[in-house]
């Protein structure tokens, strides 16, 4: 039995006060006062950020072109989807083109969407939008910023997907996109 996901109107928060602590090339934070629904007032921590894009580039033999590099807050590497920050009002849809040919050199015939996320909900406004892309045409090398590094892996969607199952893909944007994608290959092998 699917439960009743329509809104409730009784779970909501009212924003009374807000406060920037901190303004950053990346993200803001604020620290807001709200009205909790029994009328106590609690204090919010968030970031603010414009949100990204990224996008599974599957090529034509079933590979995925993935990135590996570093990621300090996590001292560690990590293996994702090409994705990018989105500019304050730039469409989602274009900043997937754009990082598909700065971080894999590549251009896609076709890109649908994948739905959206939200990575960390609980004190982040950032909302992920995710494409796949088909028909990958490898055009170019990468355009990758100043202080970006990252090398490009093709790896077989079945084994990448094992890897997020393995827990070797720790990236939340890459397990949901790849396993959406997955999903709806195999709904339209189906049809």
């Amino acid at each position: 039995m699917t439960p009743d996901l329509q809104p409730a109107p009784h779970l909501k928060e009212e924003r009374l006060r807000s406060e920037e602590i901190y303004r950053g090339r990346i993200l803001d934070v604020y620290k807001d006062t709200v009205l909790l629904e029994n009328g106590t007032e609690a204090i919010r921590e968030v970031v603010h950020h414009p949100g990204g894009a990224c996008v599974v580039p599957l090529t034509s033999d079933g590979c995925v072109l993935m990135v590996r590099q570093f990621r300090y807050p996590h001292h560690t590497e990590t293996l994702e989807v090409p994705a990018g920050k989105l500019e304050y009002g730039e469409d989602p849809l274009q900043c997937a083109v754009r990082e598909l040919k700065e971080e894999v050199g590549g251009e896609a015939d076709s890109l649908e969407s994948l739905g959206s996320l939200f990575p960390t909900p609980a004190y982040d406004e950032e909302v992920i939008y995710m494409y796949l892309a088909r028909q990958i045409t490898e055009t170019s090398t990468q355009s990758l910023d100043a202080d970006e590094f990252l090398d490009v892996v093709r790896i077989p969607l079945t084994d990448a997907v094992q890897m997020v199952m393995e827990n070797r893909i720790r990236d939340a944007k890459t397990q949901i996109a790849l396993l959406k994608t997955t999903f709806l290959l195999q709904n339209e092998q189906n049809r």
